[in-house]
């Protein structure tokens, strides 16, 4: 059987299109031959869902969307179909939530319910919403900082004006002055402490020098004759007690002259006489002394 030129082209134009329909399934992410199980979620909001986007379970890529659908009857009701692998299991009180990353790129993720309360069947329907990630939250801060803004601009006014102050640079100058004082106190501290330790030795031997004399006063110490020394000071502390003994009793001079007024009368009487004989011994000493050359003379 021959084929006219026409209709070779007609077959490569309609093997074409084939291929061209299941490269863009492909490109998708689509299931080329549609092996496995349609599941329909419900939104009010699908920003950023589109078809192809992909479904993710803990991390794990289990599906993609294959169309989305708007109620224009109900314009809060958006139907997403999409095509989940046969194998998974889904019970019920799942939902899906819109996620992105900071990239922009957005998915679909699956949120488990309860194992207990049994399992979804292809084509069952299920509730999704807006995941509240980072960039969520991100846009919630979005009016916090709004209202910052004029007190950020205030604060900055502030630091500006602080910053034109004359006395922010003398303190600046300051802080240089000290930080060179302190450079060179360190030095200064540098340069004792390389002394020290170029004096240690020396020093490690006048203490070795005052150790070995503190032992050496110490072993005399030990040698010395305690005893008889304490012998020596008792028996000096005895003559000690005697004299004070002797000062005491009223037997001898010193303790006569100590207890009997009467002697020290009479010394002192004595002695005021003998300072008068003195005293007219200078005035009259012809009274007391009688000398000639030629002899006596007869008065």
């Amino acid at each position: 059987m021959k084929f006219t030129n026409e209709v070779r082209i007609a077959l490569v134009a309609v093997v074409g299109i084939v291929l061209l329909f299941f490269g863009m399934q492909f490109l998708k992410g689509l299931s080329l031959l549609g092996n496995g199980n349609t599941f329909y979620v419900v939104f009010n909001d699908v920003s950023g869902l589109s078809a192809s986007s992909p479904v993710y379970a803990n991390g794990y890529k289990v599906g993609v969307v294959e169309t989305i659908a708007y109620d224009y009857a109900n314009p809060e009701r958006i139907v997403a179909a999409i095509g989940l692998n046969e194998e998974l299991r889904m019970p019920r009180g799942t939902r899906a939530e819109i996620a992105s990353d900071l990239l922009g790129n957005v998915k679909l993720e699956l949120k488990f319910g309860e194992h207990a309360a049994g399992l979804l069947a292809a084509g069952d329907t299920i509730y999704g919403g807006m995941q509240q990630g980072m960039m969520s939250k991100a846009s919630d801060m979005v009016p916090q900082i709004q209202q910052m803004l004029p007190k950020l601009d205030s604060i900055l006014t502030s630091i500006n004006v602080l910053l034109a102050d004359p006395s922010i640079a003398a303190s600046l100058h300051n802080v240089e002055h000290i930080t060179a004082s302190l450079t060179s106190t360190s030095q200064q501290l540098t340069a004792l402490t390389v002394s020290l330790n170029r004096q240690m030795p020396q020093m490690l031997q006048k203490a070795d020098g005052v150790l070995a004399n503190t032992e050496g006063f110490t072993r005399q110490l030990n040698e010395l004759d305690v005893s008889s020394t304490m012998q020596k000071v008792d028996a000096t502390l005895a003559n000690v007690q005697q004299m004070t003994a002797a000062l005491n009793s009223k037997d001898g001079t010193l303790g006569l002259l100590m207890h009997d007024p009467s002697l020290y009368t009479n010394l002192s009487n004595t002695m005021r006489d003998a300072d008068s004989l003195m005293i007219d011994l200078k005035s009259h000493p012809k009274r007391y002394v009688h000398f000639s050359i030629f002899g006596k003379k007869n008065k």
